[in-house]
């Protein structure tokens, strides 16, 4: 049986943020719901405004990935199901709501270490905004324009 878009928001959000609060978990969801409403690049050429489409984009939520490098992934949006908060958070930002500090982040990452990469992802189209807990959020460059 498919997930509804919410069912299915509301478990990437938990996947993705889970233990980041909620503030990081609002910052997550700004991400991803920044990634369905950019008017220009990759996501509105790949996903053309569709949040399914932004979550099941290969090769961008760990979480929908079954295998990591030839390994089952034990921690996968099938895996848990969301509490009520995750449900919230997903009809927060599917509301239209944004956290104002992560602006028009298209990417988050988690360093695994104290500082935040200047730049992200490989090709240099994102440069660093802020960070909540322990993702780091990047604001498009002119490059991301052009993918």
């Amino acid at each position: 049986m498919a997930y509804s878009t919410r069912e299915l928001f509301a478990r990437v959000i938990k996947c993705e943020a889970g233990g980041e609060g909620d503030t990081g978990m609002k910052a997550v969801a700004t991400v991803i719901m920044n990634r369905v409403h950019v008017p220009e690049g990759e996501y509105q050429r790949v996903a053309q405004g569709d949040l399914r489409k932004v979550i099941y984009q290969k090769g961008q939520f760990d979480c929908v990935r079954g295998v990591i490098k030839g390994v089952a992934n034990p921690q996968t949006i099938w895996a848990s199901n969301p509490d009520q908060v995750h449900y919230q958070i997903a009809d927060w930002a599917l509301s239209g709501n944004k956290l104002w500090n992560v602006g028009s982040s298209l990417w988050y990452m988690n360093p695994f270490k104290p500082q935040c990469p200047p730049e992200f992802p490989y090709n240099k189209s994102g440069i660093y905004n802020s960070r909540i807990r322990k993702h780091c959020f990047y604001d498009p460059t002119e490059i991301y324009k052009g993918t």
